[in-house]
């Protein structure tokens, strides 16, 4: 029996019950789901938000909210803007539309002291070293803390999802009836996960002492879900549209769905008959772009190709024509007017359709033309005179004049990301024989991207837009609360282990490697592996090793976890290996009845802890083996 230590621990087999490799061992677990009267989901976009709920006593109804306070009068504006406003003290003062709406009318020297925050959530993916402490700057420069924001308006959609839901179940008990889902894109990595949870934990939608209350999603298993629910008239084969949209001859849908569905199961959340099984892969977290069907556990690719793409080309546009430093400057000392320049550019991006031939004028605020007047001392049409911008012409009514060319142009670079990622993603092996490609989400819904992506994959595979396409998300979220055990496989997307001491093996490890202590010599550094990339791992499966307090008495132990995207890793100090993580296990003192127990427990005290892989979060437990009592064990992503 070998033993193996980590860190200020020891770990290794201590009952013959255990394999000797370690201590490892993987087993399936099945999973209690807590009973909540109702599911809220909430889907945080990038670009807009909304939530959705269902009444456990009645899942086939999914309530999505219809009508955001503030949106364009006689729409049902299911999502509103993910916009945040704060007041100059940082309080808390408004959230989507009413926020977007209120910094428009503020006075331009007022709004310099407000905090607005739009777009803010890929800053959590994109920021390599989050932690607890990160900030988010405001459109007037000002920083705050990450958490901070988040919890503003986790709280918003707490405190407007509750007020609903008693108005239509004034019986709902306060307490520990609704289960929350906060959906996040596939791509993020465990801190950001973590993060998000944190958020709701300081937003009061759950306690830290009831973490089963909170689900995190991942969005394209989400709109999977969604997807497989579907009845064959809910959805829409690109090449079914009619020539003039440019997206090739007509197709009967249902032949081919019919032939590809398996019979239906027992889950009372499938439909009679159900669409094929959950998604493949992911290509775009901010348009949530794709869903491949047919094919292994769910494998989660992507990066950052979405709708935001198109805006920072705009903005790019911008700084070529009129000069980066001006941009930066109008944004710092008249942030309230960018904010304008934006929604004025999101209304006509809307607009932008392959089959277009007339030009999309981009009104310009009067600030910005007298801004830029004053600044530079020429009007803005003689600056776009001078920059020599082909397509792009200006309109006497204050306004960017931009031709269909010029507006193919932006959107150009996101789409060709997104076309490079799927065919990369289509010539894996394991996907070979896929038949059917979702577009969802928000960024879906451009008749630009729907064009490039039937042009790309039409020939290949049916390319599918579901009605909604917007909530498909949102609406698998609330599916997946009700039943998280309806994704029951799912792949690593990281190779996970700890780093521990073995016994030195001459001409195996190398010298550098040795350690010498108290007689003994060890090898340093190894990775002991506790999941692969890309290994299936089954909901539930968990990976079990035992450990020993190095020193009797000791009440806490502290483990580090570390990550690679290869398989192949030997030791911490590989390249690629990093340090994601730390397992802190709380270890209560032995009475002494336990402590004289046979055995000697206090020589020789067994902790075991697991982990588990296979859901969307990395969870641990741990039991004490000489009390059976579990130990409190906590996993953190988020310490530097």
């Amino acid at each position: 029996r070998r033993g193996v230590r980590l860190g200020g621990i020891t770990a290794g087999p201590k009952q013959e019950k255990l394999t000797p490799s370690g201590g490892f061992r993987s087993e399936a677990r099945s999973l209690q789901s807590p009973s909540f009267a109702v599911v809220v989901a909430i889907d945080f976009g990038t670009t807009s938000s909304g939530y959705a709920f269902s009444f456990c006593s009645d899942p086939e109804a999914i309530h999505m909210m219809r009508k955001w306070e503030g949106g364009d009068p006689g729409v049902a504006n299911q999502k509103t803007p993910t916009s945040l406003l704060l007041t100059p003290e940082g309080s808390f003062h408004s959230f989507g539309y009413t926020a977007r709406d209120y910094y428009h009318d503020l006075d331009p020297e007022e709004a310099r002291d407000w905090l607005y925050f739009e777009k803010f959530k890929m800053k959590i993916h994109s920021t390599s070293d989050l932690t607890m402490k990160t900030e988010l700057e405001a459109v007037n420069g000002k920083k705050m803390p990450a958490l901070e924001v988040f919890a503003h308006a986790l709280r918003f959609f707490k405190q407007h999802a509750v007020q609903e839901l008693k108005e239509q179940c004034p019986a709902l008990p306060e307490r520990d009836a609704v289960r929350w889902v906060i959906t996040v894109p596939a791509i993020w990595k465990q801190p950001a996960k973590q993060f998000m949870r944190e958020a709701a934990y300081k937003a009061g939608l759950v306690s830290p002492e009831s973490p089963e209350q909170l689900l995190i999603a991942l969005e394209p298993e989400a709109a999977s879900i969604y997807c497989r629910k579907l009845r064959l008239h809910q959805l829409v084969e690109l090449s079914r549209r009619a020539p003039p949209n440019g997206l090739g001859p007509r197709h009967d849908i249902d032949s081919s769905f019919r032939q590809a569905q398996p019979r239906a199961g027992g889950s009372p959340l499938r439909p009679p008959t159900p669409l094929p099984p959950p998604c493949l892969g992911r290509a775009v977290p901010w348009g949530r772009g794709l869903c491949l069907t047919h094919g292994p556990p769910p494998t989660h690719t992507g990066g950052p190709y979405g709708a935001v793409g198109v805006d920072l080309a705009f903005e790019r546009l911008l700084c070529h024509i009129f000069g980066e430093d001006f941009i930066a400057t109008f944004k710092a000392k008249r942030p309230a007017a960018w904010v304008d320049l934006t929604i004025a550019f999101e209304a006509r991006k809307r607009a932008a359709a392959p089959s277009r031939a007339s030009p999309l004028n981009v009104s310009l605020p009067f600030s910005f033309i007298d801004f830029y007047r004053k600044h530079r001392g020429q009007n803005v049409e003689t600056a776009l005179k001078k920059s020599n911008v082909n397509f792009v012409k200006w309109s006497s009514q204050g306004m960017l004049r931009m031709s269909p060319e010029a507006m193919s142009e932006l959107f150009q670079p996101t789409i060709t990301q997104i076309i490079n990622h799927i065919d990369a993603l289509l010539k894996k092996p394991e996907v070979q024989g896929i038949k059917f490609l979702f577009l969802v989400g928000g960024f879906a819904e451009s008749p630009m991207l729907q064009h490039a992506v039937q042009a790309a994959f039409g020939a290949a595979c049916r390319v599918i837009v579901p009605q909604d396409v917007g909530l498909t998300i949102l609406k698998g979220a609330v599916l997946f609360g009700l039943d998280p055990t309806i994704v029951r496989v799912r792949r690593s997307p990281l190779t996970y282990g700890v780093g521990v001491l073995n016994k030195f093996v001459e001409g195996k490890h190398p010298r550098e490697k040795l350690l010498v202590k108290e007689g003994k010599t060890w090898c340093t550094d190894i990775f002991e592996k506790f999941v692969s990339v890309d290994q299936s791992v089954a909901l539930g499966e968990v990976v079990q090793r035992s450990y020993c307090p190095a020193r009797p008495g000791q009440r806490k132990t502290i483990i580090n976890i570390y990550c690679s995207a290869a398989d192949d890793v030997v030791y911490i100090t590989d390249p690629g290996v990093r340090k994601c993580g730390t397992v802190s296990l709380e270890l209560p003192q032995l009475g002494d009845a336990a402590a004289a127990a046979p055995g000697s427990p206090r020589a020789r005290r067994e902790i075991r802890a697991a982990m588990q892989f296979g859901d969307t979060e990395i969870k641990v437990t741990a039991v004490d083996m000489s009390t059976s009592k579990t130990v409190r064990a906590t996993i953190d992503f988020l310490s530097n």
